[in-house]
């Protein structure tokens, strides 16, 4: 019988090797979890075992993921959001409940006249049933949809918005679910009765909570963190988090809705973001435990024998889905056809939710054992799906909507007419914080420019301002042939994203390749790469704001300013090549960090190999692949590091490298 360590490097392992390998494939690590799950579960190679230990331990993965939830839910933003959320979100997941249902219905209606007695395929199902896997399904995957809008730069988008509005409703209709499915599947007494009781403790526990709770939570943080120990301000995080957890568990309710509570309360305070970041670990680690678990609850078995059941078990609910989001988008809340179709095609997919909450019917007697693996695999499908049907949504869209073909053409001819008359000027791409500071540069110095920007909001209030601005997607060629960018004197690139800024500058060096390119970036990791790819100017922020530090730094300390601005020209010049050395620190330990260039301290002690000789004998400097920047002498003074300089005891080298090839360098200089 395995061990519990035995068990715990098993999922571990699984965790590691399956989030690599679908991170290569460039899917959702969730996928990753999902499939290892599948693959040491019982049903498959065996190597561990479904235990209650392990399901427990995986149930705080989802109390951790209510809690980030509740970090997320921002009355202003719901407030800005309302119509979205409550009015297109509300829509698709209560229709969607209310057709399984309906579905349920008139398959019974039908079945008497087949001869058939015992429900749908063989399962025994009741409305409750159906009504539970109703909530399953109406959930799409907030994690594989955002990160994939994120890297498309459509989260401001129209389409994004919407589906952001969506998603936004459906992890809060999570809430009300957790305490519905349970009430529903209790065999014994009224069900209004058991409803009524349920929803009682709800109003309870909540009006205790929000009522007072956000003060305490307030004078309780402050109190813990005027401490000023991490250690315990986490250790106090924990118990907040699980305290709450056990006090609805007890109240007859569900773990995650006291995590969702502590989550909303701890939202309201000035805490938020340390939290967000504290709690991440946990987060990740134990709801990727979950996930595995529920691919080990999937029986590929039964999925091969059902083939056909779970391909139309994965067709049907993503066409519906797509069909009724379009439907509601298009034709009740007024969005163009073209919006309406990119919203369904996002959030045709089921969702992580919908794991929790198939899980917990069928924990609740609600579907029978059996019909979960069909269930469960069409889900995983239809999740692995996503990407490819994301990355195809404007083909689909622009054979199922001859009007989107043609409101592009009017938005792509609406940037034509602005631009038109337009020439040697500023193409800016992005009108974020950094775009509005360069336009107004721009016009102070009667330089004309055309801004592009995907947030239709910020687009209409500056074009209203009278600023050169329209909506557009500067990764598109036709955005940017309409922006004039062949008449152009140069492409600003004001978001700091790497993939985005690639995709441009491919675009500027296939038409408009005399063009110069300038590329803001968070630091100097992307460098060479933008540069390779036809960057002109790479601005990184780290080192642009060690530079403004430094300059306002030497001026405070009363170098004349004159000087001040030739030192921060000399080391532009330079094309940051002392900037981007730097002294390694305990917080630099990423994949990224560690492929920079740096600088670390070397100390000759008196048995040194290299003490007596000269700087060339002791280092060939060209084949470690290092520099010698400066060598202080154990007296404190700094002296150039001449070839011909001979090294004592207690010299520091300073030396700039790789991170390799200075761990190389020094064990030469020490041993010889």
């Amino acid at each position: 019988m395995a061990s519990t360590l035995d068990l715990a490097l098993l999922y571990l392992f699984a965790a590691v090797v399956g989030v690599v390998l679908f991170r290569l494939l460039k899917l959702p690590p969730m996928l990753g979890y999902l499939a290892v799950g599948v693959v040491i579960g019982p049903n498959a190679l065996a190597l561990a075992k479904d235990s209650a230990g392990v399901r427990n331990l995986a149930e705080f993965g989802v109390v951790f993921l209510m809690f980030v939830i509740g970090l997320e839910f921002n009355l202003p933003k719901l407030k800005s959001m309302r119509s979205l959320v409550f009015g297109l979100g509300f829509s698709q997941v209560g229709f969607t409940m209310l057709a399984t249902l309906a579905g349920y219905f008139a398959v019974n209606a039908v079945l008497p006249y087949f001869n058939i007695e015992h429900g749908l395929l063989g399962w025994s199902v009741n409305w409750q049933s159906a009504v539970a896997l109703g909530g399953a399904l109406a959930m799409s995957s907030t994690a594989i949809v955002v990160k994939l809008m994120a890297e498309r730069l459509e989260l401001d988008s129209q389409h994004g918005r919407r589906v952001m509005g969506i998603l936004l409703f459906q992890d809060l209709a999570v809430v009300p679910l957790l305490v519905l499915i349970p009430a529903l599947g209790d065999s014994g007494g009224d069900l209004l009765k058991t409803l009524a009781i349920a929803g009682a403790k709800a109003a309870v526990v909540l009006t205790l909570l929000l009522v007072g709770g956000q003060k305490v939570m307030h004078w309780w943080l402050t109190l813990v963190a005027r401490r000023k120990s991490e250690e315990l301000f986490m250790l106090n995080l924990l118990l907040v988090t699980l305290g709450l957890s056990w006090l609805t568990e007890h109240a007859g309710l569900s773990m995650a809705l006291g995590a969702f509570l502590a989550g909303m309360l701890i939202a309201e305070t000035e805490f938020k973001h340390q939290v967000e970041t504290d709690i991440r670990p946990f987060h990740d680690v134990l709801l990727g435990l979950f996930f595995i678990t529920i691919g080990m609850k999937l029986d590929w078995h039964s999925v091969v024998d059902s083939w056909g059941l779970v391909i139309v078990l994965t067709t049907l609910p993503v066409l519906f889905k797509f069909g009724l989001i379009a439907a509601l988008a298009r034709q009740v809340f007024g969005a163009d056809t073209g919006v309406a179709l990119r919203t369904g095609l996002y959030l045709a997919q089921a969702g992580e939710f919908g794991f929790v909450l198939l899980s917990l019917a069928t924990d609740n007697h609600l579907l029978p054992e059996r019909a979960q693996s069909p269930v469960l695999a069409s889900m995983v499908l239809s999740m692995l799906a996503t990407p490819f049907i994301i990355l195809g949504s404007n083909r689909v869209v622009m054979k199922l909507s001859s009007s989107d073909w043609l409101m592009q053409s009017l938005a792509m001819t609406k940037i034509a007419s602005k631009a038109i008359n337009t020439e040697k000027h500023v193409v800016i791409c992005g009108y974020g914080r950094s775009g509005q500071n360069l336009a107004r540069l721009l016009d102070l110095e009667k330089i004309p420019y055309m801004a592009l920007d995907l947030d239709p909001d910020r687009v209409q209030q500056a074009a209203a301002a009278g600023q050169s601005v329209v909506f557009g997607d500067a990764t598109r060629p036709q955005s940017m042939m309409a922006a004039g960018l062949a008449r152009a004197s140069a492409v600003v690139i004001t978001y700091p994203n790497t993939p985005s800024a690639k995709k441009i500058l491919h675009l500027v060096n296939e038409h408009a390749p005399e063009v110069p390119v300038l590329v803001r970036t968070i630091d100097d990791s992307a460098l060479d790469e933008l540069q390779a790819a036809g960057a002109t100017v790479v601005v990184p922020e780290a080192i642009e704001g060690s530079l403004m530090l430094a300059s306002q730094a030497l001026a405070l300390v009363g170098v004349p300013m004159r000087r001040v601005i030739r030192l921060v020209q000399t080391q532009r010049q330079a094309r940051y090549g002392l900037m981007r050395d730097y002294f390694h620190g305990g917080d630099d330990d990423t994949v990224d960090e560690m492929e920079l260039q740096r600088l670390q301290s070397v100390t000759l002690g008196a048995n040194a190999a290299c003490v007596g000789h000269t700087l060339a004998q002791s280092l060939a400097a060209q084949e470690m692949k290092v520099a010698v920047v400066s060598v202080r002498r154990a007296h404190g003074a700094v002296v150039q590091p001449d070839h011909a300089l001979v090294l004592e005891a207690g010299d520091t080298l300073v030396l700039s490298g790789r991170p390799q090839n200075l761990a190389r360098a020094e064990s030469v200089l020490l041993k010889g």
